[in-house]
């Protein structure tokens, strides 16, 4: 059996981020191959994400990255267990790898973005599962991608909660603090959709379903019913859709009111919200 040197152990702390202990079973197990040793952490890191498969991550970081045209935004959240954990450098480290290979392969899906591979050879998948193995806890990753006319973003003072949000008709406005007003509203007030033309009509269906039983309970004429639910329905696009809500700032005006006012004819074509643990 080949002997360990502190140095050996060193070397493999340097290549892989590991603990020292981590890196001197790897190469006791490994005979001193360190590419073996190698292979050994990162399955190390495979089973520990298998083991805490099921395990809430409430935690982690999230990041923004819009491009210098403004028509496009990625947003990136990285959840972990504890909140020791989110605030590591090699945490923050990674999320910002992630978010740079996002922007460099412009990748447009959660998978094709976990898939995408780093100058090392690794894919940012192998990188997440590596970490997971260092630091004992379960990561996940939540992407979006937002292409507009204008993509503004915000990140909550928490930093984890961000949002994208994609503007038109900005015309020659500055789109800076009304993009970051709304998107702080999409944060607070968590729409379910920029109109109600966006809202799944299986929600529609089950509102309408819902004010009809609470009329019915409230002792309403049947034929009322369905009036009466229509009424609910209006007031949950009202309180639901980005566009009809009251504006945080000022609810004098909605939000659609607020971009008319700052150029006209400005809306929101889509957003993207990402949150962890909330």
């Amino acid at each position: 059996m080949a002997a360990i040197t502190a140095a050996d152990v060193n070397k493999l702390r340097t290549m892989t981020g590991a603990g020292m202990m981590d890196c001197k079973k790897a190469l006791t197990e490994a005979e001193g191959d360190f590419e073996v040793a190698r292979d050994l952490l990162r399955k190390q890191g495979q089973k520990i994400a298998d083991k805490r498969a099921e395990n809430e991550t409430s935690e982690g970081f999230v990041a923004v990255n819009v491009s210098e045209d403004g028509t496009n935004g990625k947003l990136i959240a990285l959840a972990c267990e504890t909140e020791s954990v989110a605030k590591v450098a090699n945490f923050r480290e990674l999320v910002q790898r992630i978010l740079d290979a996002a922007v460099r392969t412009n990748a447009t899906t959660k998978e094709d973005l976990l898939a995408a591979k780093e100058d090392d050879g690794l894919t940012v998948q192998e990188h997440i599962t590596d970490l997971m193995g260092k630091i004992g806890e379960k990561l996940d990753v939540t992407y979006a991608t937002l292409t507009a006319e204008k993509v503004a973003s915000y990140i909550h003072s928490d930093n984890k909660k961000g949002v994208l949000v994609g503007l038109k008709n900005v015309g020659g406005a500055d789109t800076a603090v009304v993009g970051r007003d709304v998107a702080m509203q999409i944060v607070a007030m968590k729409p379910v959709a920029v109109d109600k033309d966006g809202v799944d009509s299986a929600v529609a269906e089950r509102e309408i379903e819902i004010g009809k039983e609470q009329a019915r309970a409230e002792g309403k004429p049947e034929a009322m019913l369905e009036k009466i639910a229509q009424g609910k329905l209006n007031k949950f696009y009202k309180e639901n859709t980005l566009l009809n809500q009251e504006f945080v700032k000022d609810n004098s005006m909605t939000i659609a009111q607020l971009l008319d006012k700052t150029s006209k004819g400005m809306t929101v074509t889509d957003f993207k919200r990402v949150a962890i643990g909330a």
